[in-house]
């Protein structure tokens, strides 16, 4: 390539020279100037495995020959899911819905950790775009298989009830990916040189099904639409693609030069019968993270369906989803055989985020609500979760309680408790996610027990059971959506509902 640099280097010529013709300088430059960047593309293009130039559908078809069609004769669904538990809670109750509308099996993720992915900002039109967040969550879950820490959505979060009246088909994530990737037994995965070309197949597969590689035809539609772009609807009345009611503002256009209009469409006429994605055996979703906001919804606006009786029940079941049985009874355990008195809950959000802003306001909600109990017996019980650490409460007002242990008895767990350990092995011994969950004869489940698999980490999820059974009340961290789970749970109570034989 250095003579294509170095125009002034002679050259031997085989043949008779002729006369020359006169030619630009400018033409001889802009030559070489195109030629060194197409050469440039194809190398880059050789040697990145992911890039986002799309190959063709028969190239894909050749790496995936169960593409294009589907070996069960199913559609599927996926989805992102991202930043926060309680969030990724929220996410799952819409992908629920967004299945049950277009009649696709749901692939239940697994339980991200926490803020390992992030979308961004809706309401300032600063997300990731869907693609990448796609290949995030991807490149994370499998991180968590390769590293024994993967527990399924539905290993926590009891779905049992909707997937035994067929409300609502749905596929482990392990299950899909072993019969999409042809990955066989990475439940055990591990850094061994002989599993790397299974952490590379993974890859390679979630390129494909994230979208990177575009659309292709009959076996992965990659949906583009997001919170900037779209508000999801179902049978609302409304005519399909009319403008939202949010829209970006003339200061926040001109100043992050921004064009979003944001559309309103219905998520059957789009992505159901008769679209382009209706062929496709995969559709691949972003985020489907939504919440009320200026009169309207971040991205999902569907909260009735009174045409369609089976999606308007399914909206009532999936108001609230409860835990698990084995989380549940762990909590009432703890409620009634370490505290055994009524007791007060507090919840208290001081170091993540925006709460650590707001410590004065935390403390003086559980004061007030402290002073209101001055007729209780004594002491007066509180169970607290936090995220402050113990040897940093001197100074605040959890100091002066611990200190005050006539007038009050503080109870908290830890994730080395005997009670926590022992939850989490009887959460991965049950195995929600594969006995409710489409498994494939040919497959037999997956029942292997890895040596080097790390027990789940479900002291958050006892620590909400033990906060619903609080008897004197809960005092939440205002704005946290970890509070709004606590309060839905003793709306529903599913402390009352909930006996001690399953410990």
């Amino acid at each position: 390539m250095n003579h294509l640099l170095n125009s002034n280097r002679t050259t031997p010529k085989p043949w008779p020279l002729k006369k020359p013709s006169y030619r630009s300088p400018l033409l001889s430059l802009s030559f070489l100037t195109l030629l060194f960047s197409l050469l440039f593309f194809l190398s880059y293009y050789s040697l990145t495995p992911n890039s986002h130039v799309s190959p063709s559908t028969k190239t894909l078809n050749s790496q995936f020959p169960q593409c294009p069609i589907s070996q069960l004769a199913q559609k599927f669904l996926w989805y992102a899911p991202h930043s926060g538990f309680s969030n990724q809670v929220s996410e799952f109750k819409n992908a629920i819905l967004m299945a049950s509308i277009l009649n696709r099996t749901l692939i239940v993720p697994p339980v991200l950790d926490h803020h390992a992915v992030a979308l961004g900002s809706c309401p300032k039109f600063r997300v990731s775009n869907p693609n990448k967040i796609r290949v995030d969550v991807w490149n994370h879950v499998v991180e968590l298989l390769r590293t024994g820490r993967y527990v399924s959505m539905a290993d926590i979060v009891d779905i049992s009830s909707l997937v035994s009246s067929s409300v609502i088909q749905t596929i482990d994530f392990r299950v899909f990916a072993s019969l999409w990737c042809g990955v066989k037994d990475f439940d055990c995965f591990n850094e061994s040189k002989e599993q790397s070309s299974l952490f590379d197949s993974l890859k390679q597969c979630g390129s494909l099904l994230s979208g990177l590689n575009g659309n292709v035809d009959k076996c992965v539609h990659a949906v583009g639409e997001d919170c900037r772009t779209t508000v999801w609807t179902y049978q609302n009345g409304e005519k399909d693609g009319v403008l939202d009611s949010f829209q970006p503002d003339e200061q926040l256009k001109r100043k992050k030069k921004i064009s979003y209009v944001r559309r309103r469409r219905d998520v059957y006429q789009t992505l159901g019968p008769s679209s382009a994605a209706e062929s496709a055996t995969l559709l691949a979703f972003g985020s489907l993270f939504t919440s009320p906001y200026r009169g309207s919804e971040l991205y999902i606006d569907i909260h009735e369906a009174p045409r369609d009786q089976r999606i308007q029940s399914l909206i009532k079941k999936i108001e609230f989803l409860p835990f698990v049985s084995e989380i549940l009874s762990a909590g009432k355990e703890f409620a009634d055989k370490n505290i055994n008195a009524h007791f007060l809950c507090a919840q208290l959000r001081l170091l993540d985020g925006q709460f650590k802003n707001h410590w004065k306001a935390t403390f003086l909600s559980l004061k007030q609500k402290v002073e209101s109990l001055g007729q209780s017996p004594l002491p007066i019980h509180i169970f607290v979760m936090t995220d402050l650490p113990e040897g940093n409460w001197t100074g605040s007002y959890l100091g002066d309680l611990a200190r005050d242990s006539h007038h009050f008895k503080l109870h908290f767990l830890r994730e080395e408790d005997e009670l926590v350990i022992k939850t989490a092995k009887k959460v991965v011994a049950a195995k929600h996610s594969l006995r409710f969950a489409f498994v494939p004869e040919s497959m037999g489940g997956l029942k292997k027990h890895c040596p080097s698999e790390r027990l789940p980490d479900v002291l958050l999820f006892i620590e909400e059971a033990v906060c619903s059974c609080a008897s004197l009340g809960f005092v939440g961290t205002a704005g946290s959506t970890i509070a709004e789970s606590v309060e839905l749970m003793r709306i529903f109570g599913t402390c009352a509902s909930q006996s001690l034989t399953a410990l």
